[in-house]
This record gives C-alpha cells, structure tokens and sequence, in this order.
C-alpha cells in the first residue's frame, strides 16, 4: 500500500532520533534504569492506554451515529484502529484515510465522515488543553501555553462554523501539495461539520476528550512509578504529558516527533528530573503511548481485507 509505504521513512527519522536521545544518555544509567524497571506494572499501564483507546472509540463511535452512520463495532474498531497507524503523518491528517475505508467498503461518501476528522482533532486539542491547565499551579510556565491555546481554539471554533471562513482555510492549505490530495472530501462538507459542531451531545464529546488525557496521562505517570520516579505528583505528570504532546501537534510534524519528545524531556528537568534519565523516560512513555497504538494500527490494517 502506497500510503504505508510513505510512512516508513517516518519510521526511520524517528528510530535516529530516539536513538541520539539515548546516545546522549548515560548508558551505565539507561541500563540500571531499564533492568529495575518495575515490570510488574507493565500490564496496568498497557491496560490504561487500550482504555484510552476505548475512549476515544466511543467518542468515533457517538460522531458516527450523529451523521446517522451505523458500522457493526467489530469492524468499526478494527477502522478506527488503522486510523493509528496513519496518526503518524503531519497534522495526523493521514487519519483521513479513514474516510477512504468507509468508502471502500460501505460506499459512504468522504464528504459526510471527513469532518469527523476535524471534529476529533478539534476536541483533542480542547482536552488536551483543559487537562494542561490542571498544572498551572505547579508549573506556572504552562499558564502561557494554555491562554494561548484557549485564543487560538476560540478562533479555529469561528473558522469550522463559518462557511466563508472554512473554505478561505481550505484555499490556504490547498496550495500546500502534501495537503491538496487530503482535502478534496472537506469541500463539499461544511454543512455536515457545523451539524456536529453544534450538537448537544458535544458536551458527552467533550467530556470523553477529556477523560482521554487524564486515563492516558495515568499511564505516563505509572511509567515514571516504573522507573521510581516518585517525586511528581499524578496531577502534574498528567498535564506535562498533555501539554508536550499538544506542543507537538501545533508543530505539524509527524507525530509531534523530537517536539513532543523535547518538551516532554524539559518539562521534566523542570520538575527534578536528570536530564539523561528524563530522555529514557520519555522515550519509554512515546513507546507506550504512541507506538503501541501505532503498531496496532499497522495490524489492523494488515488483517482486514477491506483495506
């Protein structure tokens, strides 16, 4: 498949950078870290991120129904799974591929899921952001990324329910050519994306956005608990998490890579953390957190004949 295809050099950037993080690390401590890590709690945490799987499923799931789409959940998980493994491209905007599925196989048009696209990550980043905020108190540094956010999240929410607006967005990022070929569906679908948008059962939408980073970010925290970090508080770990990853996305780079990553590493060091270990950390945090849900949707992909 062509789309896998151009994932792989992706792969191979982010297996150099990972591994110039941990060549910059003491390997004496990376090895003392990574043999007393506690690998008792390795199944709590693989247990947290396939509930925020779950999550964010059920939240795919309720935007599904609102454009009254019904998809048998066998299948429809196995869909939204392959969506992860796509998560890795600029903006996650490989997600879109998703579209591409329901057309395939239940001959749906793009223009009516494509903005679920934009509503999903319209809603992580509203998450994302009120999770951040949890840490100001601990980490007054934070306070500036989430009053930005807020600002830029009110003018993106004008943008989706202004038709002019939207399509001027489109115009905008149609002359990029990476973006061009991932659009085309969003043209037509203003209606159906200001349908969602003001839904009541957005505030359930919100709700679960939410209850992601906080179930993800629990899973962050038991990896630090991991490596006997015992020193920052479950509340600050969780927003730490939240608010490098959402560094990240604003970057556009694939999967946030180096940004989320660096951020993430400073944050740390911030709190007290030796910069070398916080670079094996984090490390460990993005195999869990990304790469697992990444590998999950290379399988699903693979195993499924509609794709």
């Amino acid at each position: 498949m062509r789309v896998l295809k151009k994932i792989i050099p992706i792969i191979v950037i982010v297996i150099i950078i990972y591994a110039s993080f941990l060549l910059l690390s003491d390997i004496n401590k990376i090895s003392e870290k990574i043999i007393n890590f506690k690998i008792e709690l390795i199944p709590i945490i693989i247990t947290l991120v396939i509930a925020s799987w779950i999550i964010v499923y059920i939240r795919w799931n309720i935007l599904l129904k609102i454009i009254e789409i019904k998809i048998p959940h066998r299948i429809n998980f196995q869909i939204f799974l392959a969506g992860g493994a796509l998560g890795i491209t600029p903006g996650k905007i490989g997600e879109l591929y998703k579209s591409q599925i329901l057309k395939d196989k239940f001959d749906i048009p793009r223009s009516k899921t494509a903005p679920l696209f934009i509503v999903e990550k319209f809603f992580d980043v509203t998450g994302a952001l009120i999770v951040t905020s949890f840490g100001i108190w601990f980490i007054p540094e934070l306070g500036y990324l989430s009053i930005l956010g807020i600002i830029g999240l009110f003018f993106i929410y004008r943008i989706l329910i202004s038709k002019k607006l939207f399509n001027k967005m489109l115009v905008f990022f149609n002359k990029i050519k990476y973006f061009r070929k991932f659009l085309e569906p969003l043209a037509s679908s203003h209606e159906i994306l200001t349908q969602i948008l003001q839904n009541k059962k957005m505030i359930l939408v919100s709700s679960l956005s939410i209850f992601y980073w906080l179930v993800i970010g629990v899973a962050a925290y038991f990896i630090l608990q991991g490596f006997g970090i015992t020193t920052i508080e479950l509340i600050n770990v969780i927003s730490t998490y939240s608010s490098s990853l959402l560094i990240g996305a604003i970057s556009f780079i694939p999967g946030g890579i180096a940004v989320a990553e660096g951020s993430l590493v400073g944050l740390f060091s911030i709190q007290g953390i030796n910069l070398a270990e916080a670079m094996v950390i984090v490390v460990i945090i993005r195999l869990f957190t990304l790469w697992f849900s990444t590998i999950a949707g290379f399988i699903a992909l693979k195993t499924s004949n509609s794709f």
